[in-house]
């Protein structure tokens, strides 16, 4: 998107909310959240373009609030005037028109404060027309599979109380897979707001010798508990299970939280296993659905002790809580595991003998409230002994407590971190990612 363009969406988008701001009644309270993109899409089989194209999409979602009732329209954003108000005011009359019918909410948050921010992170992306060439250059003799998606992606939020947001930034993410001729895989994921060819070279680099050991005959291994290295992308794996019912406040307080012997100080984890939301990145927008700021960064587990959930002003409205900027869902957004010494040339030779995970799927609580994980390794998986990687292996399942793998089997973290990038399109690119480093762990538990 040009210079031109991207200030003309913010000039309508601004206008938007100062006209929502005259025609409102005294009693009603609105936010408007805007989502907006110019993104490239190319997918590719076989080494080969499947599938490429261009979308330039946005959409509002306008929520109005009267009365201790709320209520939510969604329609498409142009930067066109004419064309964007008369839906948003065609919203507003049918949300005028619902409010009445609906039930009153003890817990609705209205918007307050004064806050205001505009961050624009310009990144330095590939043309579009280089992008096949640029991506396909090193695999062309390879089974390749994956897509690319990169472009500007805008988030911005406005309301009635005069709170002001504008997020706006270049990104690209490549994910990709390599297959062999057995149809085993080996798994990638390339990200930034700069294309740097040299650390895409190494990538490449990296799955080809790790395609080389996939055409190793597969060892099937009997279930029971391994020594393991958990390679940067299967920790981001497994730390996106904290999203889904264990830092939230919310969770916490109802008690569905995989955490909460953790808040109740009955369990800790290892004094080597640290967690914090990292916002410095600017890989994300800081404010939520109400326009509230959540600090630069925010820790939530320090050596091992949970020292803060996640809460929204809804959650501390419902229980008398302190809010800090928490989303809606209360989930990481922007998470970080700090490193810990075990350096790249030490992980197979630390982990002598045992398996060498790249990637987990299927992952769901098989217990929450002991904070037992159920999933599968994937892709690039080996047996390791004596340090040497000897065989892929066939998948397993495995079982087993954030209690112990991050507690006390938890051997180290490696001294680098790896940028594990959301990678989701479904409405619109993802933003963020976690940024995490791989571990050993003295014991995991696999039952399948």
């Amino acid at each position: 998107m040009k210079i031109e363009e991207l200030s003309a969406l913010e000039v309508s988008f601004n206008q938007l909310i100062e006209t929502l701001l005259i025609k409102k009644s005294e009693s009603e309270q609105f936010t408007v959240k805007l989502s907006s993109e110019r993104s490239q899409f190319t997918r590719f089989n076989h080494a080969k373009v499947r599938q490429t194209g261009c979308v330039a999409d946005g959409w509002i979602e306008l929520t109005l609030m009267a009365d201790q009732r709320s209520s939510i329209r969604q329609f498409p954003f142009t930067g066109n005037w004419d064309v964007d108000w008369q839906l948003a005011y065609t919203a507003l009359q049918e949300l005028r028109d619902e409010l009445i019918l609906l039930p009153i909410d003890p817990y609705l948050v209205l918007p307050s404060g004064n806050n205001t921010s505009r961050e624009i992170h310009s990144g330095n992306l590939l043309a579009d027309e280089a992008v096949v060439p640029t991506v396909l250059q090193l695999v062309a003799e390879l089974d390749f599979t994956g897509i690319y998606a990169g472009g500007l992606v805008v988030k911005a939020y406005g309301d009635s109380n005069g709170q002001k947001h504008w997020f706006a930034t270049d990104s690209f993410t490549l994910d990709y897979s390599l297959f062999s001729t057995s149809g085993q895989a080996v798994k990638g994921t390339f990200a930034g707001s700069n294309w740097d060819i040299s650390a895409y070279i190494a990538k490449i680099s990296e799955a080809k010798k790790q395609l080389e050991l996939l055409a190793r005959p597969a060892k099937e291994l009997p279930r029971g508990q391994y020594k393991t290295y958990f390679a940067p992308a299967a920790v981001g794996d497994l730390l996106a299970m904290l999203s889904w019912g264990a830092v939230s406040e919310a969770d916490i307080q109802q008690g569905n939280s995989a955490l909460a012997a953790l808040s109740r100080q009955e369990k800790q984890l290892s004094p080597r296993f640290n967690l914090k939301e990292n916002f410095q990145r600017g890989l994300v927008p800081r404010f939520n659905e109400l326009g509230e700021i959540a600090a630069p960064e925010l820790p939530v587990i320090e050596k091992g002790h949970l020292v803060n959930t996640l809460v929204n002003s809804r959650t501390a409205k419902e229980y008398q809580k302190i809010a800090n900027g928490a989303n809606g869902s209360e989930t990481l957004r922007a998470p970080e595991v700090s490193p810990g010494s075990l350096i790249f040339e030490q992980i197979l030779p630390s982990l002598d003998t045992g398996l060498y995970v790249s990637n987990l799927h299927y992952l769901n609580w098989s217990d929450r409230h002991t904070g037992r994980i159920t999933g599968m390794t994937r892709y690039a998986c080996f047996w390791v002994e004596n340090g040497e990687i000897i065989a892929p292996i066939e998948n397993l399942r495995f079982d087993e407590s954030l209690y112990r793998f991050w507690g006390e089997n938890l051997v180290d973290l490696t001294n680098f971190q790896e940028f594990i990038p959301e990678v989701g399109t479904y409405d619109s690119r993802q933003l963020g990612g976690s940024l995490v480093p791989g571990m050993l762990v003295k014991y995991f538990t696999y039952t399948l």
